[in-house]
């Protein structure tokens, strides 16, 4: 496979320089222009971009077409190989409730599925929505949610349009098929369904793009009741009903905060009553458990969270007393309770383990359990050396039956039901590949690599057994490391186009997020953050000290707040690395964060700092916001993504970033592509979202060879 080497002349960004003069600091911004300043409206109506930038945009677009085209065929071959490994049908493990199973169906070819239902009993399938045809009036489509009331009469869903994550929710009559109320327009696509199947409480998406208030009104249309009004711009709102049905629990808060008020599902009407009031600091959230609530928390320090219990009647702090109490480096990830038995999830060691426990088993309300809770609890864990398990929940709130998921990056995902009374544990589904997958031709290795500051920082490596670790294969490295997101070692079909050429794939668990609980997220954010970039930076050292790779054989890989990790390294190592791939890469971190009206700044302040009150809070970002700190260098090929109609990152960022690059980087090429349909997720589709991963490895690929012909 040979590419030629004599590039195209990329676009040239007119500059105009802008002066920000900021707690006493000043900094110039050249491209600022490329922001339009109707862009709250363009992400709702890209129609309207300004005409230059669209220009400018269409430029980069045509520019990076150019320069890949000798990859148009590879693409094609790569896309081709992942729409193999995907089954042409596909069909969920069914969901019961009452005397339906629930599930969702790829039709064959469909780029969404049916949602569907059958008789428990057995009987005929019904069609409870065509996603697949909603989506083929518009060219992007997205479902956020879908849910039947409780009497199985109407099915309520919510669709994105644009990728602009505005929201309308449809209420559908499933006796007639038809839409049988209006559509509740701006909202972020979240809602909820009083039990008794007369209310329907919703999240209003401001003009900010932020959720700002929580409505209720009657199902099928009427007048919209304000419930809770949010005043804290920096937070977020989410709103559900208890596995129990007996509460609605609406939730406010950010990253490091939160508080829960509650309404009682029986009365939807009355007002929310805070169950325990907010404190700095503090997060809990509430499982409703027949008596009582279960408070997942870190109160008192509890870095890893500890459990705790309260009666449903007293749910203020100075009733709550221990149920499991915090376990350094045992990192609980979350509930779900039925009648019977409570499970919880939790990380040790990088992998999670899934405990089960009777209800029986239970301490009381006033009297501390006499075993420790674990050893009294059926534990569920596996013995790869890296692996994920995701508890999907108890499927019936009064029936013993829990759902979790098992996948490793060898083994292809596993749904297992387990009677948590019997023990008996079914398996009900495997991840198909229909092109054929032998997990004896792979393996996963977890290896750890020391940070500078000497802790150790996990990788996870995905490799065919006969790819020699002798320095020659080249390696994708992963990595996130933001807002506590853990990066799983999941089975993934489309890496394995990659691997099965040879590569190594490597996941880099860095700081900033939680493998190793949440002290490892506290370490990477804020005036930590760095941590974050010189983990990764580690990690690569590791792998080419080990001889899975060498400097300039490894593609780096990242997006969104790894966009931000690839902007970072790419400035501070850039030998080490012969591409990197960018989607939505927040690298314009500074401006951003100084940007009030945009949806997610006052939000993210507790993750980055607050550079327009906090001097050191501004002074840590300039030092390492990609945008600002690009070097007069050799850089490796770099490929930025957008979307156009992306509200979190805004497609501003990787436009201005590249041109930056070109400014006053050296070597590259410098890639920007934006999907002029799409927001933050990339297209819609099952199928047509793969062609960007086609395109990043096509893109990895012709950097490996780039990189051999200039050296």
């Amino acid at each position: 496979m040979t590419f030629k080497t004599d590039l195209p002349r990329p676009p040239v960004a007119p500059r105009n320089n802008i002066t920000i003069e900021q707690l006493g600091r000043v900094r110039t911004d050249p491209y600022a222009w490329m922001k339009d300043d109707n862009w709250q409206t363009v992400l709702r109506d890209p129609s309207i971009l300004r005409e230059d930038i669209r220009k400018h945009l269409e430029a980069e677009n045509a520019y990076t077409k150019t320069v890949l085209k000798d990859t148009e065929d590879l693409q094609a071959t790569l896309f081709s190989e992942m729409v193999g490994r995907l089954s042409p049908v596909e069909e969920s493990v069914p969901v019961p409730h009452g005397p339906w199973l629930y599930g969702i169906r790829y039709q064959e070819g469909a780029q969404h599925p049916l949602h569907i239902r059958r008789p428990r009993t057995g009987g005929e399938e019904e069609i409870l929505l065509d996603a697949d045809s909603l989506s083929k009036k518009h060219a992007y489509y997205s479902l956020a949610g879908a849910a039947h009331t409780e009497n199985h009469r109407y099915y309520v869903y919510s669709e994105d349009v644009q990728g602009s994550e505005v929201y309308r929710i449809q209420v559908k009559d499933l006796k007639t098929g038809e839409i049988c109320a209006p559509a509740i327009e701006n909202t972020t696509g979240s809602f909820t369904l009083s039990p008794d199947g007369e209310w329907l409480f919703w999240i209003y998406r401001d003009e900010f793009g932020r959720p700002s208030r929580i409505y209720r009104r009657p199902l099928l249309g009427g007048k919209d009741n304000l419930v809770f009004e949010e005043t804290d711009p920096g937070f977020f709102l989410s709103i559900g009903l208890s596995a129990s049905k007996e509460w609605i629990a609406i939730e406010r808060g950010d990253h490091d905060t939160n508080e829960t008020l509650l309404i009682p599902a029986k009365a939807p009407t009355t007002s929310p009553q805070v169950a325990a009031p907010l404190i700095r600091g503090e997060r809990y959230s509430l499982t409703h458990w027949n008596d009582r609530f279960i408070i997942l928390t870190n109160q008192g320090g509890a870095a890893d969270f500890k459990i705790m219990q309260t009666p449903q009647t007293a749910t203020e702090r100075e009733n709550w007393v221990e149920f499991l109490p915090h376990q350094e480096g045992h990192f609980l990830l979350g509930v779900c309770a039925g009648r019977h038995h409570l499970s919880w999830i939790e990380r040790f060691e990088g992998n999670e383990n899934l405990y089960v426990l009777s209800a029986q088993d239970a301490p009381s309300l006033t009297k501390k359990a006499s075993l420790p809770l674990r050893d009294k609890a059926q534990q569920i864990s596996f013995d790869e050396p890296a692996y994920s398990l995701s508890l999907l929940g108890i499927l019936e709130y009064d029936q013993p039956m829990l759902r979790y998921v098992y996948q490793s990056p060898t083994t292809p995902a596993h749904w297992y039901d387990i009677n948590m009374e019997t023990g008996e544990r079914l398996l009900r589904k495997i991840k198909e590949v229909p092109s054929g997958h032998d997990p004896a031709l792979y393996e996963t290795q977890r290896l750890f690599a020391k940070a500078d500051d000497g802790e150790l920082v996990p990788i996870t490596v995905l490799k065919r057994k006969e790819t020699a670790i002798n320095g020659s294969a080249p390696l994708l490295l992963y990595g996130y490391g933001s807002y506590g997101i853990s990066m799983e070692a999941a089975f993934s079909t489309s890496i394995l186009s990659l691997v099965d050429r040879g590569w190594v794939y490597a996941i880099a668990h860095i700081r900033g997020g939680s493998e190793k609980g949440w002290n490892w997220f506290l370490d990477g954010r804020k005036e930590k953050k760095t941590n974050s970039f010189t983990d990764f930076i580690a990690s690569a050292r590791h792998l080419i000290t080990e001889n899975y790779t060498k400097a300039g054989q490894i593609v780096a890989h990242g997006g969104s707040a790894g966009g931000l990790l690839m902007g970072a390294v790419a400035n501070m190592a850039p030998e080490l690395f012969a591409g990197i791939a960018a989607q939505v890469p927040f690298v314009d971190v500074l401006n951003t964060m100084s940007d009030t009206t945009l949806p997610l700044t006052p939000p993210e302040w507790p993750e980055w700092g607050n550079p327009l009150t906090d001097p050191k809070a501004y002074d840590l970002i300039a030092s390492y916001s990609p945008y600002d700190n690009i070097h007069p260098k050799p850089y490796p090929a770099i490929l930025a993504l957008g979307g156009l109609c992306d509200p979190r990152v805004t497609y501003w960022e990787p436009a201005k970033w590249i041109a930056r690059l070109r400014d006053i980087a050296q070597n590259g090429p410098f890639l920007c592509q934006i999907n002029m349909e799409a927001g933050h997720g990339g297209s819609s589709g099952r199928f047509e979202r793969l062609k960007e991963t086609a395109l990043v490895q096509a893109f990895a690929l012709w950097c490996l060879e780039q990189h051999k012909a200039a050296h």
